[in-house]
């Protein structure tokens, strides 16, 4: 009988929607670092659902920059978009157990909706929370409109998952320390929330959670920009018998202006570096990693 790798699994996953910058190059020597200091493994996923806004060219300038700063990953590198027919299956689960449904408003619609609401609330990423216009919709009606060709996204029924949840849910968080917090999860802040895009069949949220589970991913490190993601993404591994990583939420780079730096922002790419005449290893140690 073979014996699963008790090495820890770590992975570091880029979208090749633009050129990685020095907030990226940041992340994955973080992930490096803590692979070598914890005698583990470093995976590097492609996290490429967004088919219409993800290039080829920029994945290929992805390997080229994180080859040059001198991470070294383990093959095969996982695409992603090569893995659409495990998202719907988790995704059909939850629709089959009632804790999750169809829902055919736009952005529009709920801009409208909350328009002359200024107090609705919103999640952690600044959206309004959904008014449930579709989460009361007949069977019957909502039949007859999937029959009909009309698209329609997934979302979470918050309220039925939560209901279902035995026991405290949280996760063990070390940041980038070595002492280790018990944080207590709040996936309610994100309510009715998107798993399934109309445009693609998963969401971030529900890929995230399906590969780290089937890597083996034993520590997830990553932006503090996702610490409130944590939450829901714990409860979708909850609901989805899926296991849970520890979590090292790393600070993040800042702008002059305190912005995290962002690829929509035009934030430096390594490949600009590169192309100054900046070293790998200056670079690096610019980065606090010599």
């Amino acid at each position: 009988m073979t014996l699963p790798d008790p090495s820890p699994v770590l992975r570091f996953a880029p979208s090749p929607n633009g050129y990685l910058h020095i907030g990226h190059a940041y992340s994955a020597l973080v992930n490096q670092r803590l692979a070598r200091q914890l005698g583990g493994r470093l995976l590097l996923r492609i996290e490429d659902i967004d088919t219409g806004r993800c290039r080829p060219e920029f994945e290929a300038a992805i390997l080229e920059d994180l080859a040059w700063l001198g991470i070294t990953w383990e093959q095969p590198v996982r695409r992603q978009s090569e893995r659409f027919s495990a998202y719907s299956r988790a995704l059909e689960r939850l629709r089959e157990e009632g804790l999750a449904y169809p829902c055919f408003c736009t952005r529009g619609d709920l801009a409208r909706d909350v328009a002359d609401r200024p107090d609705w609330p919103r999640d952690p990423d600044g959206v309004p929370l959904y008014t449930g216009a579709c989460k009361h919709m007949s069977a019957s009606e909502r039949g007859r409109r999937l029959a009909s060709g009309q698209s329609a996204a997934v979302r979470l029924d918050m309220g039925e998952a939560l209901a279902r949840v035995d026991g405290p849910l949280g996760w063990r968080e070390y940041g980038e320390g070595a002492i280790a917090r018990d944080v207590s999860a709040e996936p309610s802040l994100w309510g009715d929330t998107i798993i399934g895009r109309r445009d693609v069949p998963a969401s971030y949220h529900i890929a995230v959670v399906v590969d780290d589970a089937d890597q083996g991913v034993t520590d997830v490190a990553r932006g503090m920009d996702l610490f409130n993601a944590t939450s829901l993404h714990r409860l979708l591994q909850e609901m989805l018998d899926l296991p849970a990583p520890v979590y090292r939420h790393h600070e993040l780079l800042r702008d002059e202006a305190g912005a995290k730096l962002s690829k929509s922002a035009r934030a430096k790419s390594i490949r600009a570096f590169r192309e100054e005449g900046i070293g790998a290893e200056a670079l690096r140690r610019q980065l606090g990693f010599a």
